[in-house]
């Protein structure tokens, strides 16, 4: 097997959730009003740091589909598909391109607001 060499992308890209690998850019976004079967998804031009599964024929809300899962090349996780051909002529905007789920990615915002939880609460009282 060989050696992953990862992209690090420059400004505040969206990472992978599981791993922290970057895989768009905020730039990069072509719409956020996907839906996946776990929730809100985002379209994207572009993706760095994939891997692709097989492709299948899948339908979907907007028609038949010909997609690849695509995957974290770090962690191996899911984040989302690649359309690589839609049968109906309005949705050939989505032709190579990217969707990646909400749920498995996270931006900036997401990695600044993590919470930790002191398991020792202080007191006053114990300084006294």
């Amino acid at each position: 097997m060989g050696r992953i060499f990862v992209v690090e992308l420059e400004g505040r890209p969206y990472r992978c959730k599981f791993c922290g690998t970057h895989l768009a850019l905020p730039d990069d976004i072509v719409s956020r009003g996907f839906h996946s079967r776990r929730g809100k998804a985002y379209l994207f031009n572009n993706a760095v740091n994939i891997t692709m599964g097989p492709l299948e024929e899948r339908v979907m809300l907007s028609g038949m589909h010909t997609v690849a899962d695509i995957f974290c090349c770090c962690c191996g996780q899911i984040v989302g598909w690649k359309y690589h051909a839609a049968h109906e002529n309005a949705q050939k905007y989505k032709e190579g391109k990217f969707v990646l789920e909400r749920g498995r990615i996270m931006d900036e915002m997401d990695c600044s607001t993590e919470i930790f939880i002191d398991t020792h609460p202080a007191s006053d009282a114990e300084d006294a």
